[in-house]
Order: C-alpha cells, then structure tokens, then sequence
C-alpha cells in the first residue's frame, strides 16, 4: 500500500494533468502521417502520445473518483479506477522519448496498458448492474439518473479515442501491412466482408447459446470497399446481428415455423455507408425504445453474474451493447438508429461516415 505523500503526489500530479486541454487529431492526419511510418515519424508519435495520453487517462480516473449514487465505491469501478491510475502512472514514470530505442520501449509499454485496459467495458458494466441491484431494479430509479447515463457515454467514448491513439501507433510498426491497411485504418475496407464475418461470430454465439441459429442474409456490392476502421465495423455489426438472432431464435424455437433469417443490407450512399440489419424478432414496446440506448437496460431476463464468473461472449446482458456501438459510429461522425414494428421485427440502421476527407478533429 503506498505511503500517505506519495498517495498525495500522485494525486496532485493526476489534478494537474487532468486540467490540461487535450489535443485532438484527425483521421486525415492520421491517415497521411501513418502513411510514412519511418523511424523519425514513429518516433514524433510517441513522443506526442508521451504527452496526450497521461491527459486522457487522468481525466478518466479523476471522474471515476466522483460519481452519483455510490458507484464510485462499487468493486468493479474502483478495480478499474486502479487500472487508470496504473496506466497514469506508467506513462508518466516513463522518461523522454528521445531514441528509437525508447520508441520501442515505450510501444511495447502502451501495449501492455491497451492489454490491461481490455476488460474496462464489462467491468464498468458490472458495476453499474450492481447499482441497479441495489436500487431495487429499473423501476426505482431516482432523479438525476441520466448523470450515471451522460457520464458513461463520455467515459467510453474517450476510451474510444484513447485505444484508437495507442491501436494506431502500435499497428503502424507491422512491417508487412495488407495493400491499403495503415494502421488501424483499411483505406479499401469490404463492408460485404465484414458482415459476413461478424455474422458468423454471432451465429457461434447463438449456437453455444441456444443449440440452433436463425440464417442471416446479407445483400449488397461484393466489390465495393471505403476506409474504416475494420475492429469498430466488426464490434458494431457483431452486437447488431447478435441481438436480432437472438431476438428471433428466442421468438421462434418453440415455434413450427422455421425461423427466417436475419437480413443485413449494404448501401453505397452519397454522404454515408448504410448498413441496415432487419430481423422477425416480434420487436421492441415503443414504451421500451426510449431505454434501448442507456446503460442500466437489459433486454435479458438473466443478466450475467455479478461475481464475475461468466466465460466468454454472453447473448445479452450487460446493457451496455447498443449505447456502445453508437459511440463507435458516431466516433467518426456517424449514427446508429433503431426502428422497431413490435408484433414483427426491427431494423436497426448504421450510418458510416466516409473516413477520407475528415479533418475534424476526432475526440
């Protein structure tokens, strides 16, 4: 256990880094700087993340010290307070960057905090699920709820930010890149592809879940790529697809009828890359849609173990699955909207911004 002044210098120092402005970049810049990754510009990167990522991940930890309604003290938050102040803290006792040797080092230091930071989601999840617990279920919220719920979303979105600044830096030391990969960043991604492997993830799911998995149907331009983020579109569409196979196996296996397939179309657009998943699953309750996008709802009657003991990819659960996936479209500028006819099904609609010509800076 640390001493009482170090405690209190590492505190101090989190205050100070935690008030400085945070720098934001583009995906343009991005793509054109990572499009060269000599020794010097690998070297310009570390040392820019040396001093952004300390600010990032003090703001984080400072807020995690100070949320509404206890759940600053609950197990799961404060486990992974301790991962941020881990991370502050190694970044922070790391000296200057000055060398390609230091670069390395320095790389293979951040690999290690994008590893300890893996769990965040869930962890955070599981701490919020025991708030509900103990609040007596969703029926007994109390005012000022929406805190937990504003809180959340800035939190993930820059955890976000913060793994998509280490993802990069990290990937751009792969000495044989695929044609048109750089980075994290796949100038000629195949959205058709994508579908088609996300789906495949949810179906397994599905079958370990529920012993059978409903079709999925995907229509659209086998040829037709744009640059996105393959990891972000995969994660989107795996949590869309997964909750329509999940909604419709559950509305049909004690049924006669064999259950139709889960559809996923494509569109080429203007502006956007539209991608639409469409299920049979009986919908959601229009009183119900208002909810699908906060994190303390559950579709699932059974949420997973507070105590932690589930293995692997749960169906449903954590409540943090759609809120989740709309921040990683709307990280580039996009949108997730969902549509529901209760009695028949759901569309959900993810719009993707084009990647290429973005300068805005991202958060």
């Amino acid at each position: 256990m640390a001493s009482e002044p170090v405690a209190r210098a590492v505190a101090e120092e989190l205050a100070r880094w935690g008030g400085m402005r945070q720098t934001g970049v583009s995906l343009r810049y991005m793509t054109e700087f990572g499009a060269r990754p000599t020794h010097r510009n690998l070297l310009l990167s570390a040392q820019f993340l040396h001093k952004e990522l300390p600010i990032r991940i003090a703001r984080r930890a400072l807020d995690l010290e100070s949320l509404p309604f206890g759940l600053s003290k609950k197990p799961a938050v404060l486990k992974v307070r301790d991962w941020y102040l881990d991370s502050f803290r190694d970044i922070r006792y790391f000296p200057e960057v000055r060398s390609q040797e230091d670069e390395l080092a320095f790389t293979q230091m951040i690999k290690m905090i994008r590893v300890r930071h893996a769990n965040v989601v869930p962890t955070m999840a599981l701490g919020v699920q025991q708030l509900k617990k103990d609040m007596g279920g969703t029926k007994a919220f109390p005012s000022g709820i929406e805190e937990i719920h504003q809180f959340l979303d800035r939190f993930y979105m820059s955890r976000i930010g913060i793994r998509m600044l280490i993802g990069q830096h990290v990937a751009l030391h792969d000495p044989d890149p695929e044609p048109g990969v750089i980075g994290l960043i796949n100038t000629r991604l195949s959205p058709m592809q994508v579908a088609r492997l996300a789906s495949e993830d949810a179906r397994a799911i599905c079958m370990r879940e529920y012993g059978s998995a409903p079709d999925v149907d995907i229509y659209g331009d086998p040829d037709f790529t744009f640059p996105y983020v393959i990891t972000h579109l995969h994660l989107m569409m795996f949590e869309l697809v997964k909750n329509s196979l999940r909604a419709v196996q559950e509305r049909f296996m004690d049924s006669d009828k064999h259950a139709p397939p889960v559809r996923i179309i494509v569109a080429d657009g203007a502006e956007d890359v539209t991608i639409k998943i469409s299920d049979e699953g009986g919908g959601i309750p229009r009183s119900g849609l208002p909810r699908i996008f906060t994190y303390l709802y559950s579709t699932a009657e059974h949420p997973p173990d507070l105590d932690g003991h589930n293995e692997g990819v749960t169906m449903a659960g954590y409540g943090c699955g759609l809120p989740i996936s709309r921040l990683y479209a709307r990280y580039f500028g996009g949108d997730l909207q969902i549509i529901s006819m209760e009695g028949y099904g759901t569309d959900a609609y993810l719009h993707l911004s084009r990647l290429g010509d973005s300068e805005e800076p991202l958060p």
